[in-house]
């Protein structure tokens, strides 16, 4: 997955890990890789993302967050749109390129929901507001143990525009997509079963830490766990051959997005009188003095050096 920073001097190169990323758009210089893809220069941070399976889970991420009561044709126009509008892109971007499990999955999914919501009755259209944001976080925990499952796992496939085919067998690159595929599918289970006590045992779909808090954190961490890993394998591969590259991201790097979400969700529940007050002072405290703290944390694991 190109989400990479550094790269070796060019003097300094030598043979490439295949940790499943694609060093063309490490360096900024727009060599083409060998399966004749490669980022230029000019597509920068904007393209990497474009061929992120983060981009392609944002229908799901959209629904999880959008959904509720007197919300759910919203909801589902959003991430059908942009379901769509993710395959054309895809399509304009790498024309002759096949259509991912996930684009697919994204189109099938959000195409019946729209369907179903646009002839379903007054209750059973309640029951989606209330029932649907479970419904399509299961499916995509569904979907990201099933890819696994059949040897495929759904982030393989944009890891795979992005590396020479002579890498695609390599454990390394593997393992690390098993590892990302399964850090989102535990995240969307989380969300799903946050949703569903909030809406099976609170009663409430809107309450601020089931509906909102828990599934946001969830999806944080697997987004920052998706930029953060493939860089610590890297630099791992580097170091057991004795080569020269970046430094292996420390911890603190991967738990700072999640410690600076503490402080907006101590004001929102001071706002909202979600909890006691001391919950949100403390919370408000902890983030800030959480973040100060692995902000001060070493940099780097020491080993690896460019």
């Amino acid at each position: 997955m190109s989400l990479g920073r550094n790269e070796p001097a060019e003097g300094d190169r030598r043979e490439p890990v295949d940790d499943g990323r694609d060093r063309s758009a490490d360096d900024g210089r727009g060599e083409p890789a060998a399966n004749g893809r490669g980022a230029s220069a000019d597509d920068g941070r904007p393209a990497q993302l474009l061929d992120s399976p983060v981009v392609g889970m944002s229908p799901w991420i959209a629904m999880s967050v959008l959904v509720g009561p007197g919300r759910y044709e919203l909801a589902v126009g959003v991430s059908l749109a942009l379901a769509v509008a993710l395959v054309v892109l895809g399509r304009v971007r790498h024309p002759g390129s096949s259509l991912k499990i996930l684009e697919v999955a994204d189109v099938v999914f959000f195409a019946a929901m729209a369907v179903i919501g646009a002839f379903a009755s007054q209750g059973t259209l309640s029951w989606l507001e209330n029932y649907s944001g479970e419904v399509s976080n299961i499916a995509l925990t569904v979907i990201a143990l099933g890819s696994m499952a059949v040897g495929v796992p759904f982030t393989i496939q944009y890891a795979r525009e992005q590396v020479p085919r002579e890498r695609w067998g390599d454990p390394l690159f593997l393992r690390t997509n098993y590892l990302i595929t399964g850090a989102w599918g535990a995240a969307f289970l989380v969300a799903a079963l946050a949703g569903a006590y909030g809406d099976l045992v609170l009663h409430n779909s809107n309450n601020l830490w089931t509906g909102w808090v828990i599934q946001i954190a969830a999806i944080i961490v697997a987004l920052q766990f998706t930029r953060w890993y493939p860089d610590v394998v890297r630099a791992r591969a580097l170091r057991e051959r004795d080569l020269p590259g970046p430094p292996e991201p420390p911890l603190s790097a991967l738990l700072v997005p999640l410690a600076g979400y503490l402080t907006p969700v101590g004001i929102l529940a001071l706002a909202f009188n979600a909890g006691p007050t001391w919950l949100g002072v403390g919370l408000i405290v902890v983030g800030v003095l959480l973040v100060k703290s692995l902000s001060r944390a070493p940099s780097a694991e020491p080993g690896v050096r460019g």
